[in-house]
């Protein structure tokens, strides 16, 4: 059955993937269509209302895709796999699809990365973000440190941006531009998709207190070869038939 189009029509060709290499993360403004920012509010409301009742272990926002049949179905969705190939070639896998809806008053999230493959960094891990009604700066808003995903540090930590800024950035410079890293707030659009390279460093502000919920989920996807930390799929949903997704579901 044909799948109704997710994505606006836009570019992704090797200019526009030579700045993700860059800078570790690459933001696409009011790609989503209307239809998919109405499906994916719908999805990701009935999430959040699955929260109360969370099985330890299985909780719907780790494993979103598992608890909603429009989230699983995008997993394989063509559009989405042809950014994801874009980005890594042929050889993918689904790794996961996370739900990170932050409703007002949300405290955010600390600066951090993530590590895959750091004995082989030709293999590659991506996060492609879905910003259904976007967001502002210092409202729920992404901050990232362009150039950070090039030291492949899957241990960066900082609980503020001072701390950031004295502690882990001190004296780094980017390895390709030579500049001196620094932090980069962003603010998003609604329908706005991001992708970041798993190493880069980002953190999100706080949500402020009489903001209405700030609906996001994350897709990840990347090239096997290495185990993955972050891969949350069930033994059950591995197994599960989704349309074009064969081939996808296995860590190798």
């Amino acid at each position: 059955m044909k799948q109704e189009p997710i994505f606006q029509p836009y570019k992704f060709g090797e200019q526009q993937k030579a700045i993700f290499d860059r800078d570790g993360h690459f933001i696409f403004p009011n790609l989503l269509t209307p239809q998919a920012c109405e499906r994916l509010t719908e999805s990701l409301s009935h999430i959040q209302s699955l929260a109360s009742a969370a099985v330890k272990g299985h909780e719907p926002s780790r494993f979103s895709a598992e608890y909603d049949e429009y989230l699983e179905s995008l997993i394989g969705h063509p559009q989405m796999l042809e950014l994801a190939r874009k980005i890594l070639g042929e050889d993918i896998r689904y790794d996961h699809c996370v739900g990170l809806n932050r409703p007002g008053g949300n405290q955010g999230i600390r600066w951090h990365s993530h590590g895959y493959s750091e004995d082989h960094p030709s293999l590659g891990f991506v996060r492609i973000f879905f910003y259904v009604n976007g967001f502002d700066v210092d409202d729920g808003g992404l901050k990232a440190v362009p150039g950070s995903h090039l030291y492949r540090d899957r241990k960066i930590h900082a609980p503020t941006d001072e701390d950031l800024r004295k502690g882990w950035l001190a004296g780094k410079t980017h390895l390709i531009t030579h500049a001196p890293l620094e932090i980069l707030p962003l603010s998003a659009p609604v329908g706005t998709v991001a992708l970041m390279w798993t190493h880069a460093a980002h953190a999100v502000s706080p949500r402020k207190p009489d903001s209405d919920t700030r609906w996001c989920v994350v897709y990840a996807y990347r090239n096997p070869g290495r185990p993955s930390g972050a891969r949350w799929i069930s033994e059950a949903f591995e197994q599960k038939p989704i349309a074009g997704a064969e081939g996808l579901m296995s860590l190798y």
